[in-house]
């Protein structure tokens, strides 16, 4: 969530006598998903004044000539035309049907007349998309949905684009991210005109959080390797597809450049020209990213991670993580197991550890039953006592003991190993 004081002076814009803050317009067009296209019209079209949730007036607003064609092939009839919004206070886009497609030029005009009239704009998920072919975007904070936020930037590079948020509040022009945000930011609407009681009873009657955050996500904030579509086509697609298969490697912006035979600042302006973001940006979401990935799926250290990822170090890596994602490496781990269902399985070892872990089975078997007492000198010389077998509450750490039977075997008066030091020549 976020909103932005600075944009106060504007949303105390004087309402036009003829709207009334009571009334939401919901702007529906042909090819809407019916999902995101429900959301506004079940929050603000619904009596529950016996919930204690104050009541809207609603409006459903055709953005152009019938039938409008929905999920599944189902038609919708629209009671209103376009001429409906001049009387609502708040005007809602839900969606609109395809990113590569211009909205229609008189739903343009009816978004412009109705913001300069004092009315509050909402996008929900693609619905950004018209209000920034409106222009009501435009020097302003937005998000929509993360899979198309690249494009938004692209495509209007005057609107700052942050698809880490569930939504933006920039006073009289609110937008939110893709599909189930659209319930965070009518809630948030709500909670705006009528306070934190109104909004929780909607949400009780919604059965839905009252009050989500980016940090209640899934895992935190989204993240993807999603690029506009138009970059499958360009001659620099086969350097961005470079990139992704070695981001192991530590390389920077520079060696992009080369790659596509360009000057550091000529691919620095094409590529900002084709993604909407800068590479050095880009590069740096996709190698936390890849660290996002290896922290869910594998039991990797954080320093290993971020080898495995081209950062330079491991607090580079904890830097920029925290940055994008909030949390860092450890913690996100950590709660991303917390969050891992019940009877999930456990991230696949690798397999130089999977046969440590193996090890010390085999090679009591190999010692034999007396193997503790061979070594009980050589631990009592440093101070060390071999545990009884099946002694309580002192289990050994993984690795412990064939480390031990190898100093022991293999270097006389043995020195024994602890874990995680590191083993060198006895000279």
């Amino acid at each position: 969530m976020r909103q932005d004081s600075a944009a106060v002076p504007d949303a105390a814009r004087k309402l036009a006598a003829r709207r009334r803050r009571e009334i939401v317009a919901v702007l529906l067009f042909s090819g809407g998903p019916i999902f995101e296209s429900s959301i506004p019209l079940s929050v603000f079209g619904i009596d529950r004044q016996d919930a204690g949730v104050p009541r809207y007036r609603l409006l459903v607003c055709a953005g152009e000539d019938a039938p409008l064609r929905t999920t599944g092939g189902l038609e919708l009839s629209a009671p209103y035309g376009l001429e409906a919004i001049s009387r609502a206070g708040t005007v809602v886009v839900p969606a609109w049907r395809s990113i590569t497609q211009a909205p229609p030029p008189a739903a343009l005009d009816a978004l412009r007349r109705a913001h300069e009239e004092g009315a509050r704009i909402v996008g929900l998920c693609t619905g950004a998309f018209v209000l920034a072919a409106a222009g009501l975007l435009d020097g302003r904070p937005a998000t929509t949905h993360w899979m198309y936020a690249p494009t938004l930037a692209k495509r209007y590079p005057s609107v700052h684009v942050d698809p880490r948020e569930l939504f933006v509040d920039d006073g009289d022009v609110l937008t939110s991210a893709g599909t189930a945000a659209g319930i965070d930011l009518c809630l948030h609407i709500v909670r705006t005109d009528h306070g934190a009681d109104a909004a929780n009873a909607l949400a009780r009657r919604l059965v839905v959080p009252p009050r989500r955050t980016a940090s209640d996500m899934g895992h935190q904030r989204y993240l993807d390797r999603s690029l506009p579509e138009e970059i499958g086509a360009d001659p620099l697609a086969e350097v961005v597809a470079w990139a992704l298969e070695h981001l192991h490697e530590q390389f920077d912006v520079e060696t992009l450049a080369a790659r596509a035979y360009m000057s550091r600042r000529t691919f620095d302006r094409r590529f900002r020209s084709l993604t909407g973001s800068a590479p050095l940006q880009w590069l740096i979401t996709q190698r936390v990213l890849q660290a996002q990935r290896l922290l869910e799926t594998s039991d990797y250290s954080v320093d290993e991670v971020a080898g495995r990822c081209g950062f330079r170090s491991p607090v580079a890596l904890r830097g920029h993580f925290r940055r994008q994602l909030g949390a860092s490496p450890a913690a996100y781990r950590a709660a991303y197991r917390a969050r891992r269902p019940h009877g999930a399985p456990e991230p696949a070892l690798r397999p130089e550890r999977a046969d440590r872990a193996e090890r010390p089975e085999r090679e009591r078997a190999a010692l034999g039953a007396s193997g503790g007492e061979r070594f009980a000198p050589a631990l009592a010389g440093h101070g060390l006592a071999t545990a009884e077998p099946g002694e309580a509450g002192k289990p050994q750490p993984e690795g412990y003991a064939s480390r031990l039977a190898e100093a022991a075997v293999g270097r006389g008066p043995a020195r024994p190993v602890l874990p995680g030091q590191r083993e060198r020549p006895v000279g």
